[in-house]
């Protein structure tokens, strides 16, 4: 009898491959840091192929995943900043020269990044990813109560960092900043 294992492994990949790829294009610097992600995240995959969910949770359970692969990722590209702050220097440069970055464009993606890192996983698992809240816990690995009360104060600090860059939200009259106080 023919091990079912492969096959079922190239159909989650079929089925999720676009999806975690999207998913690591949108938080790293590099398409190449993007492809690293999404190899590592499917290495794992097939490693713990006993482990991988049934049908639509597989999809969660690989977020998990590239999750944990993405924060070993930030670690390591932390030490190597480090290790040479003049090309940190020239690539924030490079970025920062954007032909598409306008103003508005610029301050929304600077107060996104200045968000501690949990806000902005949280924000964009919601944004760009289209979880719902039992699914975003899910990949967390805490309550949907826990994602509730972390979501709403993830976006108050986003209309919050918006406000104060001057950056019109339906949310800022309703949050004060430095400046309105």
């Amino acid at each position: 009898m023919a091990d079912p294992r492969p096959a079922r492994f190239e159909a989650v990949y079929r089925e999720t491959y676009g999806l975690i790829t999207a998913y690591a294009a949108r938080r790293c610097d590099s398409p190449q840091d993007a492809a690293d992600v999404v190899a590592e995240t499917f290495t794992i995959a097939w490693r713990r192929l006993d482990d991988l969910p049934p049908g639509p949770e597989a999809l969660l359970w690989l977020y998990g995943v590239a999750r944990n692969v993405l924060a070993n990722h930030r670690r390591g590209e932390a030490r190597r900043r480090a290790r040479d702050t003049e090309l940190d220097a020239e690539m924030a440069d490079l970025y920062a020269a954007r032909p598409d970055g306008g103003v508005e464009l610029g301050a929304i993606a600077e107060a996104f990044r200045a968000l501690p890192g949990d806000d902005r996983e949280l924000l964009a698992l919601v944004a760009w990813e289209g979880l719902d809240r039992a699914e975003v816990a899910r990949v967390l690995g805490v309550s949907r109560n826990a994602v509730r009360v972390r979501l709403h104060r993830a976006r108050r600090r986003l209309a919050r960092a918006l406000a104060t860059a001057g950056v019109p939200t339906t949310e800022s009259r309703l949050v004060p900043t430095e400046r309105s106080l």
